[in-house]
């Protein structure tokens, strides 16, 4: 594992006048969200200019574009500190040189987190998979049982159009990302974890040491507080059961079935029934907000499908009232949920034409489960509904991930009817030689067409959808750009 730079600090620092590098980021630009509302001079860089940047500066921002020493006197002034992410940003940034030479104190993001959240109740979502969409859905059904959260979450609530907000109530509601360990920095009164594999072994290098930091982060839980996990994970499962072991308050949630398989973890999330519908999934939930209490039943219509989805709102239904928020008013939230940009976010329908019907989604999915799991529910949609079949375009990401797991990924997209694989999505990482998306195409056992050339990829898709077809775009890369190309194309066939 890599370590934090020897200049980042947990202890209290000024935070009046802070510079943020890669402010145009989804973190970033949620923490730069929070201080700007606190009243706090920001500054900061990005390499290109962007929708949230143009936001950022019409609150009150002052953001160059490209990076450079000079940046950091934006206002006249040196910043009191700059936050950088390590895991995206060189050392040899010249932002970051700047900062050390001139004696400025210098965090990491989840530094920056922890001191906006150490004076409020902390409400942090952990997991491999599902973080965003669970915080998301934690701050919705919040917001609906009036309890104005803050809070910084990973993507755009499609309601909100935000990422962060900094509010008026006692909560603070945010992701604990375990990509690089940060999620160590804070101390939780509620921590949910949705689940737990093997991931980011670039850093880790092992799974057990994947494993241990979640670990770590259940003994960071405030002496009062509660870990919350997910008993369909088995993972999530046994962690809290050697957190219980250790003395740790445990919460699980999950089917009945799944609560029978761990009775020694009290289920206080038990979703008893459930239902697909035309809109997503319909399900009642007995809600357990006190440990040892009596259970209140009731009944979420979610908006999104999913097996996943449904887990993740018992598990926003489950936090949101052990921190104090009226159950029934939570449901109610979570019945009004819309989702999040990027997670099976629907980016149109062809009205009209030979492709008549065919719906287009975008989702961030970049792992094998969680491309398993959203085309399991994109394939319950078009079932419920009685329409067409799964069409994906999937673009791996980091040469790393592609490596380590070319046959999970080639499994899970086999769920589909037709698959178009692209190349590697790099992200930080130099191109490794003979490692592209036909590593993992060459293994898929659906129709699959490898296309390298990302320009050519709408005009493969108009060769193989057919009317009322469901097509994702998927990964965590540039393939977001594609939906709406797919869309013109299909739009104006003849």
């Amino acid at each position: 594992m890599s370590s934090a730079d020897s200049s980042s600090t947990t202890s209290p620092v000024d935070l009046s006048r802070v510079h943020l590098i890669g402010i145009g980021g989804a973190g970033m630009s949620g923490v730069a969200r929070i201080l700007l509302s606190k009243g706090a001079t920001v500054t900061g860089s990005d390499a290109k200019d962007s929708r949230v940047i143009l936001a950022l500066r019409s609150m009150g921002a002052q953001i160059a574009i490209g990076h450079d020493a000079d940046n950091l006197r934006l206002t006249g002034e040196l910043p009191t500190a700059v936050v950088t992410s390590f895991a995206a940003i060189p050392q040899d940034n010249p932002e970051l040189v700047a900062a050390r030479e001139n004696g400025i104190a210098v965090l990491r993001r989840s530094d920056l987190l922890a001191e906006l959240m150490s004076e409020h109740t902390e409400l942090l979502l952990a997991g491999t998979h599902g973080k965003t969409s669970t915080t998301s859905m934690t701050v919705v059904a919040l917001q609906a049982a009036g309890l104005d959260p803050s809070f910084a979450i990973g993507g755009q609530l499609n309601k909100a159009g935000t990422n962060a907000h900094h509010g008026t109530g006692d909560v603070f509601v945010a992701e604990a990302d375990e990509s690089d360990a940060s999620l160590l920095r804070y101390r939780p009164k509620v921590a949910v974890v949705t689940n737990v594999e093997p991931d980011h072994l670039d850093y880790f290098k092992t799974a057990e040491a994947y494993f241990e930091v979640f670990d770590q982060f259940a003994d960071r839980i405030t002496e009062d507080g509660t870990l919350v996990v997910c008993l369909n994970d088995p993972h999530a499962a046994e962690l809290g059961q050697r957190a219980a072991q250790r003395g740790i308050r445990v919460a699980g949630y999950g089917t009945v079935q799944a609560a029978q398989q761990w009775p020694d973890i009290e289920c206080r999330g038990l979703i008893t029934s459930s239902t697909v519908t035309d809109f997503g999934t319909s399900f009642e939930c007995e809600v357990t907000a006190v440990a040892g209490g009596a259970p209140q039943t009731v009944t979420v219509d979610m908006h999104v499908p999913g097996e996943h989805m449904m887990l993740n709102a018992a598990a926003a239904l489950l936090a949101g009232s052990i921190v104090g928020g009226d159950v029934t008013k939570l449901a109610e939230g979570l019945s009004g949920f819309t989702g999040v940009r990027r997670r099976f976010e629907h980016r149109g329908t062809i009205a009209d034409g030979p492709f008549a019907g065919a719906r287009v989604f975008d989702d961030y999915a970049h792992h094998p489960t969680e491309v398993a799991a959203v085309l399991r529910a994109s394939h319950s949609k078009v079932q419920a509904q009685n329409t067409g079949r799964v069409v994906v375009v999937f673009q791996p990401h980091m040469y790393s991930r592609t490596m380590e797991f070319s046959e999970q990924f080639a499994e899970a997209l086999s769920l589909a009817d037709k698959v178009v694989v692209l190349d590697v999505y790099g992200a930080r990482e130099q191109p490794v030689p003979g490692v592209d998306g036909r590593i993992i195409a060459d293994k898929v056992t659906a129709d699959v067409v490898y296309e390298p050339d990302f320009s050519r990829v709408a005009e493969v898709v108009a060769s193989l959808a057919q009317p009322d077809d469901l097509i994702l775009t998927m990964g965590a890369g540039s393939v977001t750009m594609l939906a709406d190309e797919i869309l013109d194309r299909l739009a104006t066939a003849n």
